[in-house]
């Protein structure tokens, strides 16, 4: 199944077209989802500390969360380290699941 293009964002990454999504995952964790933009294939899945969905349920005592935005940037950034550590997503298997820290891209 592709993402839909409604709620997804188009981004390039090496003159290649990905699409992807970034959601709530679970309490202290977003995940996006990525894939390739034209070819249905292997998904990429990164679970991202953030507290950013507990910021309204937390007010005013936010000091401690962690409010992690993931940019544009990121999105392209943990794509390229998916690659170079195997992610193929032209290929068609089970997602990749990674962990992303900063700017560190580490298996689950």
């Amino acid at each position: 199944m592709t993402l839909r293009s409604k709620g997804s964002r188009k981004i390039v990454v090496g003159n290649e077209p990905y699409r992807g999504v970034i959601s709530a995952a679970s309490k202290g964790y977003l995940v996006l989802i990525a894939e390739h933009g034209q070819e249905k294939g292997r998904k990429l899945q990164v679970y991202i500390e953030s507290d950013i969905n507990d910021y309204w349920v937390d007010f005013p005592y936010v000091d401690s969360l962690n409010l992690k935005i993931v940019t544009p940037k990121d999105v392209a950034t943990i794509i390229s380290h998916a690659i170079e550590q195997g992610w193929n997503p032209k290929e068609k298997r089970p997602p990749m699941v990674f962990d992303w820290s900063g700017e560190v891209l580490a298996g689950r």
